[in-house]
């Protein structure tokens, strides 16, 4: 008999989600790099992958695939972003006299939304330092959107996806035995039933809701003051309807603009020209004083 294949969805499962799931589901869905069956311990610890390059003083970093708080063997077998690499990054960049800007390529469904606060910060922080530019080409969502929001402006290529700001949980509660014949039972400690929340009662759902909310809270807090918005107005910018409470949505285009998610939109190749031309390094500048002393020199030399 062959073992089951372990997907990646196995790692989300109970976590809260920030992200748009048409477009994650895909990335779920595929199986663990082999690596992964070494246990937590190895996703933990193992070696970094790529985190950013560094060209002509401008640094780009990307903010690719299912985000995790630290699962670094996705990181490294799949190139998908951690939340703590990139706080990591953020803050070695910031201090690299090497680099004049930095550029935050987007392609994220969104991921978990544990230690999202912390690295949508480092970015925060980081562009408070030196100019820090998010590029989405072609997803931006979601957790992925949190994190981005904190850059100095947003450009967005035709036909790519940004928005679904917000957070959601699926969750399982034993209801009946299984397959196997027995039953399973969750119970906790008398004062501690808020540990396994039964979605299936008022209770239950209550708490599920409370969590959800507050993290929700600082999602909009947070994306709020990166693109200089109040929450009740990035509230009603994030809805399809009237109503604030229908958002979560995606846009594209120009409606990303208009809604304030994203600041341009312009090609891929244009962006880079745009950026390379404000950043490229500035050809030295040959000085009065110094001529004069090449000059001086040139003469003695010619009198010798």
């Amino acid at each position: 008999m062959t073992d089951p294949v372990m997907t990646v969805a196995s790692l989300f499962q109970g976590a809260a989600l920030a992200a748009h799931m048409p477009t994650a589901q895909g990335l779920l869905n595929m199986a663990c790099p082999a690596q992964v069956s070494a246990g937590t311990q190895a996703a933990l610890t193992g070696a970094q992958g790529e985190r950013f390059t560094v060209s002509r003083g401008l640094a780009v970093v990307p903010l690719r695939g299912l985000i995790t708080p630290n699962m670094f063997v996705l990181e490294r077998w799949l190139g998908w972003s951690t939340c703590h690499g990139i706080e990591a990054t953020m803050g070695e960049l910031a201090a690299s006299d090497d680099v004049a800007a930095i550029v935050l390529v987007c392609d994220s469904p969104g991921g978990n939304a544990l230690a999202v606060p912390g690295a949508a910060a480092a970015v925060a922080a980081a562009n408070a330092v030196k100019p820090v530019h998010a590029l989405i080409h072609p997803l931006c969502a979601s957790a992925a959107y949190w994190i981005a929001s904190q850059a100095r402006d947003i450009a967005i290529t035709p036909g790519s996806w940004v928005g679904s700001v917000g957070v959601l949980h699926t969750a399982m509660h034993p209801v009946q035995p299984g397959a196997s014949g027995f039953q399973m039972f969750l119970q906790a400690s008398s004062h501690a039933r808020a540990k396994v929340p039964d979605p299936s009662t008022d209770t239950g759902r209550a708490e599920v809701q409370r969590r959800l909310d507050a993290m929700e809270a600082d999602f909009h807090a947070s994306v709020a003051a990166g693109r200089g918005l109040s929450v009740e107005d990035l509230r009603s910018r994030m809805s399809t309807t009237d109503n604030p409470a229908d958002g979560g949505a995606v846009f594209w285009g120009q409606e990303a603009v208009t809604r304030g998610l994203a600041d341009t939109v312009e090609t891929e190749a244009a962006f880079w020209q745009r950026i390379g031309a404000a950043y490229a390094p500035r050809p030295a500048r040959t000085t009065r004083r110094g001529a004069q002393a090449r000059a001086a020199a040139a003469q003695a030399l010619a009198s010798i």
